[in-house]
Order: C-alpha cells, then structure tokens, then sequence
C-alpha cells in the first residue's frame, strides 16, 4: 500500500484536531457578540416626573399643574357610588366600602387598625381615598397597581367584606334598577368587572383641590392665617424635611419610605413593602400617604401607632424608629428635628389647612337599590379644630414701575420682600441678618451688595458683604419657590438645612455666593426647570454643596469653588445639565451624577461634566451614614451612578486617592434581585479626553477591599453601550470598550465582564 494513502486520514484528523477549538471559540464569540443584551426599558413621558409644573399662567412653584386625569364616565361614577355604600356587595349584606372608608372620617375610619367582618383587628390602618385617583400604587405595600384591582381584595377576603362573586353577580341581576343602571353604563350589564370599574370610577371622582393651602398658592395671601403662614414654613424648611416626600399639590411623592413606626405586636412584625416585591430598602418601608384632608383621618401611619398629629410631628422630631425601639435603618430624609412648642402648633396648623370636602362628595345617599341600611353620618370631633382663616379676596398686584428697595442693618430683609412686587430688586446692604428669607412671588431679584475689601478683583469670603447667619438655630437661609428668581452676593453661614432652597421654580438663578456651614446643602434647587448656579464659594456641607435634584434643563452649574464638603457638586435625577469650570477639591467626592429609585423624578440623562480642575477630593466622609453619599469614599473624583448620556471629557483629574472616575449602577449598593421604579443601569456615557494623574494611590471603600489600587478609571461592567476613550490610563477593567468599537465586539466584551465581575462581587 503507498504511503501516501496511509498518512492522509492522519492529516484530516489533525487539522480537525486544530480547527475544531477556533470554531468553537468563533462561535462563543458570535454566541457572546450577538446574543441579547440587557437594556433599561424607556419610561413613558407622562412617568418621568422632574422640573418644575407650573400653570402657564403662574408664576410660582407653589402652583402646580394637576396630572392629567382620564375622563370619568359619568354614568359609571354614579352607579359606583352606589355600590359603594350598597352593603349587597358582602356576604352577609352588612358591610359597604363605606363601612371603612365612611366620608365623614375622610374617607378613613377613625380606627387604629381596621376592622374585621367578626370585629376583629385586621393588621394595618384604613387608607383615606381623598385623591386615590393620582396613586400609582396601592395597599400600603404597594401590591396593587389599579384601583380595579385593589378593590376585589376587601370584596372576596373573608374577613372584610367576603363576597361570593357569583353570587353577589345573582343577588345584583335581581335587582331590577341594579340591572337598568349596569346596562345604561355598560354594553354587557353586570359583571364583575363591570363591578369594579364602576367603584373605581366613582373613587376617581373623590378629588380635594381647593382648600385653604390652594387659595395660598394661587396667590390670596390671606388664605392662610399667621399660624398656618408660619406652619407651612416650618413644612417646607430643610430642618423638618417634611416637603421632601409631601410634596404639594398631592402633598405625596407616591413612593415608598422606611420610618420604622413601633409595631403593635413586636412579635409579629409587619414588613411592609418587602413582603410583596424586592425593592430597593423595601424592608418595613411604606407608601406614603397623601396630606390632603389629613386632620379628618385619625388615628395615624400605617398601623395606627399615633393618635394624634403632634405625636406624628414628635415621632419624626425624634429620629423615627430607632428612638422608639425599633431596630431598623430609616430613610435618610428621617433625621430628627428640634421644634418649639410654638413650632410644633404651627406646623399642625398648617395640616389642618389642607383640609376640603367637597360637599356633593361627602354626602351620602338617603337610599340604595338593594333597600339595604346605608352608613349613618359620624361625628368627627376634629372639625371643631379646623380653625382657617376665612378666604379674602386677594388684592390686585400694584402696578407701577419696578422698584429697589434697599435693606440697611438692623432691618429685616423679609419685610422688603414682603413689600416687592414682580420686576423689584431689593438690595441688601453690607452687615449681618439673622433670619430665614421666603421667596413665593415671581420675577424677584435679591442682591446683596458687595464690597472687594482687598482689592483683588474677585469676590469671595473676604469681601465685605451681606451675610445671612442663621446662629446653628435656623433651618435656611433663603426658601424660594417664585419663578425668575435672581439671589446673588450674598454669604450664608452656620444653618442647619439649606443655604439655599428653591423648589418648584423655572429660570432660577443663583450667583456670586459664599455658603459656609449650611447643613445637608449649600444651594439646592429640586424640581426646578431652567438653572444657572455660577461663581458660588460653599464649604463645610454635609452632603452637597451644589445639588440641582429631580430637575429638567437646560441647567448650567459653571465657575463654582467647592471644598471641604462630602459632595461638591451633585446632579440627582435630572436632565440636559451643563457642568464647567468649576474648581472642586477636598472634597469626600468631587462631582456625582447620580440616579436613584424613589423619587419624584425617574430619569436621569444628558450631563455634560467638562473643562473642570478636580483634584484632591481626600476628605472624611462626614455625611449622614444612612445617605447615599454618605457611603461615596473618600478619595473618588467623579462618580457616575446609573445615570445615561453622560459625558465627561477635558477634565483635569488629579491626586484623588481612590478613583478618578468610577462609573457604576445601582447593584453596587443593592442587590441584583431588586426591582427598581427606574432603569437601574448605567447607560450610552462617555468618558474621553480627560487629564489623569495620581488617582487610585490609597483607595477606599470597595475599591480597597477588591483590591483596586492605581486604576484611574474603574467600571463596575453594567451597561455594554459605555464608551471610553482615554488611551494609556489605568483602568479597570484594563481593556475598556471605545466609541469607535463595533457593537458585537462591545456587547462580546460587557458579557465576559459581566460573568467576571459578578463573581468577583
């Protein structure tokens, strides 16, 4: 036999032997290159929340826009009613909707805890219903996501109201205006689904819109009295923290909060929102309740542990759980407070003013179709406490020319304000104020004058100026919510919430500032819409020196000093923001865009962070420790957290012990299980062309317990569409994936480190 005949079979073997691993390894790599990617889905426009939402012809952030409600049919709104105080819907037709949610107790039932069919306590207090409509979820725990769905819960539970369906469906079809009313609102007559959407469509009729507050807010400044004038201050002061997650015209942001109440059986505790859906900081966190018509619905929270509204103020002045035995990390925003007795009366003053009833909806109906017993009416012993000022016409705004006014020492700056019209200036001269100065009209300029004393042309802390000192008593310095707002040279020192507080407002403008001590922020605008903060010195904050939070651009931040702080500059949850020249150094962290769940805005987009000297941001972290940013460690420059489309280029990035830029997701601090209200990953940011040097000499935190050391550029590998572009800089992982890198070989990259950096995690 030839030789060649016998070696060939041998060749083919071997050069299977040496392709079959290439094939293998192309096709993972297709396999990894092509397979699908995870990608955070889009949140409808009408769900994205942030900026300010103002009227068009308003001018102030105390006037909100309403969400936009789908129409109510009519017919359905007035079957519903009905049904809802029919008791024919229970099993043994002695229970209606009402019987828990009774109108004179504002649509509550003046219970601790509900009560069950047999009288029995049920686990958790009656929800009102006033405005149940703007809900996005309900149940305190959040379980139900319509109020179709939620109502067949107490309909079928047998110790609420424990209907057999088809057989409350026979006992209805037997009644003959039962059977007109269902087929003049509906083509197919009773259902059960016909049952819950007519329920539902009379509750979303049971709207309050127009008390005392509202009045206030559109403009009739003697809406509220004194008291409630000074309640509502304290509400909106950054000391309480009240307005945070109360937030007007709703008086609720809808989203979840842990407080820690004591619960009625420490043995048996109640989870709240972790016992239906892992969200994020779920365990013992509960929807929180609106404000409106809060006087009528006592006893208070979510089991209610309070029977009173200045037991609820003392629970929240003393910390919340924790003070009270209870073992649990609450939420940021529960900090604790110190308040007067004068304070305290005010604040409940203030509550009471967010009381209205509609009087067509709160009467009940003399009789049902089912001839069934209605709900009797019910004394509610707090209507003898709703003292309010009785509505006065406001009086027409002067119209004259714009006006200065000028504030000598000695002199208040309030009563200036107070006297300025839209178009005035009040100018403040050198000296010191000791007070907090509330802005609520539109196209007001406060400017404090400013002498260079040292005569280096540029104004900063030792120019001889107008200083706001609030003594380590006041909560803020400025508490604005007018539109076209100017604040500009003025110092502010020694606060213990905000330097500057602006909320609700488009076109703010903060300017040629020195912020010193002013506790959580030095100038902090939230849900505000067009921003300009520049030439602003702040130092000594606990978080943030510059914070613009749940706002929409354009916002431009530029020409800032910011040292000495946890945070120096911070975009939180907002849009299209501008961020340039600015000086940030001895920082905890220099500049963060961040984008965290639970807040009234659920995106965060479009930073550009550019053209900045960040350097040195060494500090000790002295922030809140239950804060986010009280767990940035110290030494990182830049800090990208979930956010999108940021981009981050011409940056000198120098000597910050832990990282220069570090771009994460929200996995770093929760686990990957959670379920977030937003998109959780980092998406489409660019970091390029920036100036690295000495970063990631001693790093902490995580990094330092991974063993990070020397990467100027760390990753934590979410989000494949990132992009970076800074040749030579050590980063991890060493091998980033570029603009310029094809998509297949981008994704191929992000899932091997993914896989790895998972396991490393």
């Amino acid at each position: 036999m030839p030789e060649s005949t016998i070696t060939k079979p041998k060749r083919r073997w071997l050069a299977w032997l040496l392709i079959t691993p290439a094939l293998l390894l192309c096709g993972v790599c297709s396999l990894l290159a092509f397979l699908p990617v995870p990608e955070d889905p889009i949140i409808p426009a009408a769900e994205q929340g942030g900026g300010a939402r103002q009227g068009e012809n308003t001018g102030s952030g105390l006037q909100l826009v309403w969400e936009e409600l789908p129409p109510v049919d009519a017919d359905q709104a007035a079957l519903g009613r009905l049904l809802f105080y029919d008791p024919v819907l229970s099993a043994n037709n002695d229970r209606a909707c009402s019987t828990c949610h009774h109108p004179d107790l504002g649509f509550s039932d003046g219970l601790p805890v509900a009560a069950g069919s047999h009288g029995e306590e049920l686990r958790r207090n009656t929800p009102t219903l006033w405005n149940v409509a703007f809900a996005s979820s309900l149940f305190l725990d959040g379980r139900a996501d319509s109020l179709e769905d939620q109502m067949l819960t107490p309909l079928t539970s047998e110790d609420e109201m424990g209907a057999d369906i088809g057989e409350m469906l026979e006992e209805l079809r037997a009644i003959s205006e039962y059977e007109t009313l269902f087929n003049a609102a509906f083509e197919d007559g009773i259902t059960v689904g016909n049952v819950q959407t007519a329920i539902a469509a009379f509750e979303r009729t049971l709207l309050t819109q127009d008390s005392a507050f509202d009045r206030f807010a559109a403009g009739n400044e003697n809406a509220l009295t004194p008291t409630q004038r000074r309640g509502f201050d304290v509400f909106r002061s950054a000391q309480t923290r009240c307005f945070e997650c109360h937030a007007w015209p709703t008086f609720t942001h809808d989203t979840f909060h842990v407080l820690g109440v004591p619960d009625r059986d420490p043995d048996n505790p109640d989870l709240g929102q972790s016992e239906t859906v892992n969200a994020p900081d779920a365990t013992r966190a509960f929807r929180t309740p609106g404000l409106r018509n809060v006087a009528l619905t006592a006893p208070y929270m979510h089991n209610g542990a309070f029977d009173s509204l200045e037991q609820v103020i003392d629970f929240y002045a003393q910390g919340g759980g924790p003070a009270f035995g209870v073992d649990v990390i609450v939420d940021e925003k529960v900090a604790g407070f110190d308040l007067t007795a004068q304070q305290t009366d005010d604040l409940v003053q203030f509550l009471l003013a967010l009381t209205y009833e509609p009087p067509d909806l709160i009467t009940i109906p003399e009789n049902v179709p089912s001839g069934l017993p209605v709900a009797q009416h019910i004394e509610n012993p707090v209507r003898e406490q709703l003292v309010m000022a009785e509505a006065q016409e406001a009086a027409d705004l002067e119209v004259r020319e714009p006006q200065t006014f000028i504030v000598a020492p000695g002199e208040t700056i309030q009563a200036a304000v107070d006297r300025a019209m839209p178009g005035d200036t009040v100018l403040v001269q050198p000296g010191v104020y000791h007070e907090t100065v509330y802005v609520d009209r539109p196209n007001i300029t406060l400017r404090g004058e400013l002498v260079d004393t040292n005569g280096d042309g540029r104004m900063d802390g030792d120019d001889e100026r107008a200083w706001l000192d609030g003594e380590h008593v006041l909560s803020d310095g400025f508490n604005t919510t007018g539109d076209d707002f100017l604040l500009e040279g003025f110092g502010i020192r020694h606060y213990l919430g905000n330097g500057v507080l602006t909320t609700g407002a488009q076109r703010v403008v903060y300017r040629s500032l020195f912020v010193q001590d002013t506790g959580l922020y030095g100038v902090y605008p939230v849900e505000t819409t067009d921003v300009l903060i520049e030439f602003v010195e702040a130092t000594g904050i606990k978080d943030a020196a510059v914070y613009v939070g749940q706002s929409r651009g354009p916002i431009i931040v530029r020409n800032n000093i910011v040292y000495g702080n946890v945070t120096g500059i911070e975009i939180e949850n907002s849009t299209n923001a501008e961020v340039y020249d600015n000086h940030v150094y001895d920082n905890t962290g220099g500049i963060l865009v961040f984008l965290l769940p639970n807040n009234p805005s659920r995106i965060g987009y479009g930073t550009r962070v550019y053209n900045n000297l960040i350097e040195s941001n060494n500090h000790e972290n002295f922030g809140n420790p239950n804060s986010v940013v009280g767990k940035v460690p110290r030494g990182t420059g830049i800090m990208i957290m979930t956010a999108d489309d940021t981009e981050v280029f011409n940056n000198v990035i120098r000597d910050n012990q832990t990282v220069g830029v570090a771009l994460t997701s929200l996995y770093s601090i929760y686990p990957r299980d959670t379920v977030f209200d937003l998109g959780p990953l980092p998406e489409n940011n660019w970091i390029h062309d920036n100036e690295f040097s000495n970063n990631g000499y001693d790093p902490q935190g995580l990094a330092a317990e991974l063993g990070l050391i020397g990467y100027e550029i760390v990753w934590t590998g979410e989000g494949w569409n990132n992009a970076f572009d800074e040749p030579g800089v050590a980063s991890f992982p060493p091998l980033l994936p570029g603009r310029d890198m094809p998509d297949p070989m981008r994704q191929a990259l992000w899932r091997v480190y993914d896989i790895l950096i998972q396991a490393l995690l």
